[in-house]
């Protein structure tokens, strides 16, 4: 298994940032997509080579770092080789299903971040290759192409496959109508407590008039 040096894994992750930035300046409506995942995070993980980013959008751009301790958003992990397959799959959500990927999460954010960064005319190469070399750069950078380019191919099916999935079968997240009626069951708690609290106010006050 090929590993990064601490180092290198620093500057090439910076690289790719400053590579991603300019490209999403060019595009004038990333902002305001971003902007809509401002405090979500995303962890990239890959195995082979060995390589962890984090992602943290907002309006004025995506920032990468090569460690995080706090809560993830949506995670995916896999081989470089797992990430790669997608960009030819002629099915993306089958692809992404049934393959060596492993999803974890929220599902709906994954999709908004990746339709932004699949418009864009991105060299994800380049800043790889040059701070990794060849062989590694040019592994990684298929996965991420492999990831972000098909975007473009996606489509309310694939939405609703990919959500279907996360949500029922991996069971990474409960599905949107136990979310809420579980808050329609909190509302309804809520509203009982306080009626209890009530009412024990009142025997109290009565309580202490009959003293």
């Amino acid at each position: 298994m090929a590993s990064v040096n601490p180092t290198v894994h620093t500057a090439a992750t910076a690289a790719l940032e400053q590579a991603l930035n300019r490209a999403l300046q060019l595009d004038p409506r990333s902002g305001e997509q971003l902007a809509a995942l401002t405090g979500k995070v995303f962890q990239l993980r890959c195995s082979n080579p060995a390589l962890e980013l984090f992602l943290f959008p907002d309006a004025n751009g995506i920032k990468l770092t090569g460690y995080w301790d706090g809560d993830i958003t949506t995670g995916i992990s896999g081989q470089a080789a797992d990430f790669a397959e997608l960009a030819t799959a002629a099915d993306p959500a089958t692809a992404l299903i049934n393959g060596n990927l492993e999803l974890a999460g929220d599902s709906a954010p994954l999709i908004e971040l990746q339709s932004i960064l699949a418009g864009l005319d991105m060299d994800w190469e380049a800043p790889l290759v040059n701070n990794l070399g060849d062989v590694v750069g040019h592994q990684l950078a298929q996965g991420l192409r492999g990831l972000f380019g098909w975007g473009q191919q996606a489509s309310a099916s694939f939405i609703r496959q990919l959500d279907e999935f996360i949500h029922e079968e991996a069971r990474l997240a409960p599905p949107r109508q136990e979310v809420e009626d579980f808050y329609q069951d909190l509302e309804q708690l809520n509203l009982r407590v306080d009626r209890l609290q009530a009412r024990l106010r009142k025997l109290t006050v009565a309580y202490s008039k009959a003293r």
